[in-house]
């Protein structure tokens, strides 16, 4: 109970905004807890993962280090694991900064989607408000003016629970995107220095060609980058 209404007995009083807000809410919901999963699946410790791949790399074997990337489902993990496949192509740059672009890409979907219900909702929520007093005060143009207080008071009230409904809306899909946002911000920065620290470590050892100290290794790499 909220004003000694229900919610359904105050959503009644929104008038036609409130379906494009439940709407919003009901998308605002899903987005939210697609990524939530999504992050969570995400979550890896960077610097366990680096220590191993260097661990790995110091001791030459290329294709461990790969096959680490390659049990991780983290987009960081991810380029490594394309930079490290492709050491050896010219056309490794390209590669990398085309994959990338895809990572961030598929990290920051539907982020869009819940940063437009955070402008949509507030301004749907005050269309409503709006149309209410309008409707309030032609309801006393009607009457003459002969209007009490408390009937006025509550045309008034009624009308702004739109925006009310707008911003309960709106305020935890604004959370949610700037937590994800921030995420998504994390994973790209920790792309760029994952793909620096490889770039120093091979730029120390004289270039980016390889050779592994297990044979083997290098034909695996050579296949991986075809």
């Amino acid at each position: 109970m909220f004003w000694g209404q229900t919610i359904t007995g105050l959503f009644s009083k929104t008038g036609l905004v409130g379906w494009p807000l439940l709407l919003c809410s009901i998308i605002g919901i899903a987005i939210i807890l697609d990524r939530t999963f999504y992050f969570i699946r995400l979550r890896f410790d960077y610097s366990t993962f680096s220590r191993k791949l260097f661990i790995h790399l110091r001791e030459n074997s290329v294709m461990k280090a790969i096959h680490l990337c390659q049990s991780y489902q983290n987009p960081v993990a991810k380029v490594a694991g394309i930079y490290l496949s492709n050491l050896n192509n010219k056309r490794r740059d390209s590669i990398l900064s085309r994959e990338g672009s895809f990572a961030i890409e598929k990290v920051e979907t539907r982020l869009r989607g819940l940063a437009t219900i955070t402008h949509i909702a507030p301004l749907l929520g005050l269309l409503g408000t709006v149309a209410g007093l309008v409707s309030a005060f032609h309801e006393i143009e009607l009457l003459g003016g002969g209007v009490q207080a408390e009937n006025l008071a509550g045309g008034i009230w009624e009308a702004l629970l739109s925006t009310v409904f707008g911003l309960l809306v709106a305020l935890p899909c604004m959370v949610a995107y700037h937590s994800f946002e921030s995420k998504a911000d994390k994973i790209a920065r920790r792309m760029q220095s994952i793909v620096s620290e490889l770039d120093q470590f091979y730029g120390n050892r004289g270039g980016t060609q390889f050779k592994s100290s297990d044979p083997d290794d290098d034909n695996e790499l050579q296949n991986l980058a075809q």
